[in-house]
């Protein structure tokens, strides 16, 4: 089972690495390592008044990972939410007697409850603002001799479309939601601006219903419903029908749509649209982890279309997408292609190039900021000007690698170090206490370590000669960071069993004699040992297993 424990539950307990067993341990494997440790810190073993004190502050805290972890219904709790989960309100009541499975549906029960108290307290805020750029005159200027251009012959730019919007959703009860939406726009200098309020009732576990109210001065008042059902676990269907008032008279519409998962990844879609606009449509989209890609069809008045789109995600930190896409109807033909890459932590970044006829040369830039989005679609030609496809792809590349390498990057990594600055003062008490446990758990490890040692050099076994844990600077062009590493080579020596030492996949911050040198940052282990009067060297990441000694840790005498 993948561990689910963050920084914060590491720097209280990890109960799997203080034992030093795997998260699939059986009863067997934690009764050995239970023992282990008690005859290593049971305070009856210890004269003196400190290290008597320091032994029964260890021993307990072995005990109370044992305790959790021997018993089904708190290990499957733990195993999920980590210790904090064993806190909540009402754990206490749950009959010991559920199975694991049992455990944790009361437990999510328990969550929900607290969730429901801060219910009304939560909105889910959305909004966009949209800015039209009309760049015509850069590209495909009127000749001098029609029109006079200005004094140096500077292309005229300007922004001839605005579009807002916003919603906000309140829970009125763990059934019922309220939204509130509205939006501005301007195209030319006409505009006009619209306000809803929605109404959400969730039916059942299958389905839920909305009525919908809204006012402009552009479409009129607005009367509508919508409905989702799930039908089968793999079938679902949606359902809208609404009255539009206006000067023109009343204006009636409806909207439904059958979808299918017609396997693990790929959906199915049938929407038929009645109305001012009335149309058919189908598509089939397939979303993967490494791609997403959509095929439509559309008959329709006045559009007929058919569309196809193909988007690759890499697998990397940012979160790279690039994008292609092909449409043509009655309308014409349209060529999409771009890219999408997350700059910071709640922001992403995309740009889309737009080929057509008739509808020429466009560039749309996206930023997404959290749960707002920023649209600034650039009209450059109304003809295809390969100069403008030019520029419109290469313009925005060359300015975000320039915009990333002064400012992103520098802006990322000054955010990075100051929410590490902000962690480690938070942490500092927790991990001088933590500390405090180390030193105190090498000092109760030195009588059994030099039995181990002698035992093992009687035979030529594994000796462990120097062992260090934290963050290693083994890059020139970080030379001027400091390493931190802490000296465990007590613990890992008292660790040894029968010429072996096995790491388990946990955090190695949480082994007896360890601590956390460096919270928040990456730590690796370093290891110098010696087997059969030979020595060995090994490098291993912090959750890393490890197992030694092995032939591949050998060092070459010659070198």
């Amino acid at each position: 089972m993948a561990s689910s424990l963050d920084d914060d539950e590491i720097l209280n307990d990890d109960y799997y690495s203080l034992l030093n067993v795997r998260r699939e341990a059986t009863q067997d494997e934690l009764k050995a390592a239970y023992r282990r440790l008690c005859m290593l810190y049971h305070p009856d073993k210890h004269r003196d008044p400190e290290l008597k004190r320091q032994a029964e502050q260890l021993f307990n805290l072995v005990h109370e990972a044992y305790e959790v972890l021997r018993e089904p219904q708190a290990r499957a709790i733990y195993d999920i939410y980590g210790k904090r989960g064993l806190d909540v309100d009402g754990w206490e009541v749950v009959e010991r007697k559920r199975t694991p499975a049992e455990i944790r549906e009361e437990y999510e029960r328990l969550q929900k409850e607290r969730e429901e108290r801060r219910l009304q307290q939560r909105t889910n805020p959305k909004g966009t603002i949209s800015v039209g750029i009309d760049a015509t005159d850069v590209f495909d200027q009127y000749e001098e001799d029609y029109e006079d251009v200005g004094k140096g012959g500077v292309p005229h730019i300007e922004i001839n479309k605005m579009h807002i919007s916003q919603s906000i959703e309140a829970p009125l009860t763990t059934k019922d939601t309220a939204i509130l939406s509205g939006s501005l726009s301007t195209h030319n200098g006409n505009g006009g601006g619209t306000i809803n309020l929605a109404l959400r009732r969730v039916t059942s576990t299958k389905g839920w219903g909305e009525v919908e109210l809204g006012a402009g001065d552009t479409h009129g008042p607005l009367l509508a419903m919508k409905i989702f059902r799930n039908l089968t676990p793999r079938f679902f269907v949606t359902g809208q029908c609404g009255l539009q008032l206006s000067s023109r008279g009343v204006r009636p519409g409806f909207t439904t749509m059958l979808a299918r998962h017609l396997d693990k990844n790929t959906m199915g879609y049938l929407q038929w649209r009645w109305g001012v606009q009335s149309s058919m449509n189908t598509s089939i989209v397939r979303d993967t982890k490494s791609s997403h890609f959509t095929f439509a069809i559309q008959l329709g008045v006045p559009h007929i279309f058919m569309m196809m789109s193909y988007q690759y995600k890499f697998q990397d930190e940012d979160q790279t997408k690039i994008k292609g896409s092909v449409k043509s109807g009655f309308f014409g033909t349209v060529i999409e292609y771009g890219a999408e890459r997350k700059i910071s932590r709640h922001s992403v970044l995309g740009a889309t190039i737009s080929v057509g006829v008739p509808q020429g040369v466009s560039l749309k830039i996206k930023l997404n900021r959290a749960s707002q989005t920023y649209l600034f679609p650039i009209h450059l030609t109304d003809q295809l000007l390969p100069s403008a496809v030019f520029y419109a792809t290469v313009g925005p590349l060359v300015f975000y690698l320039a915009i990333q390498q002064l400012i992103i990057r520098p802006y990322v990594r000054a955010q990075k170090e100051q929410d590490l600055e902000i962690k480690q003062e938070s942490s500092a008490s927790n991990i001088a206490k933590k500390k405090q446990e180390a030193e105190s758990a090498i000092m109760l490890m030195q009588e059994s370590v030099r039995r181990i040692i002698e035992t093992e050099e009687s035979k030529m076994g594994l000796i462990i000669l120097n062992a260090w844990y934290g963050k290693f600077v083994t890059d020139n062009s970080r030379k001027h960071e400091r390493a931190k590493v802490i000296d465990v080579s007590v613990p890992l020596q008292c660790l040894v069993k029968d010429s072996k030492l096995i790491l388990t996949e946990t955090t190695k911050s949480g082994l007896p004699g360890f601590y956390d040198p460096c919270v928040g940052e990456e730590k690796s282990l370093k290891v110098l040992y010696q087997f059969r009067g030979v020595m060995h060297q090994v490098l291993s990441g912090d959750t890393e297993p490890l197992r030694i000694p092995k032939q591949s840790h050998r060092i070459d005498a010659d070198t």
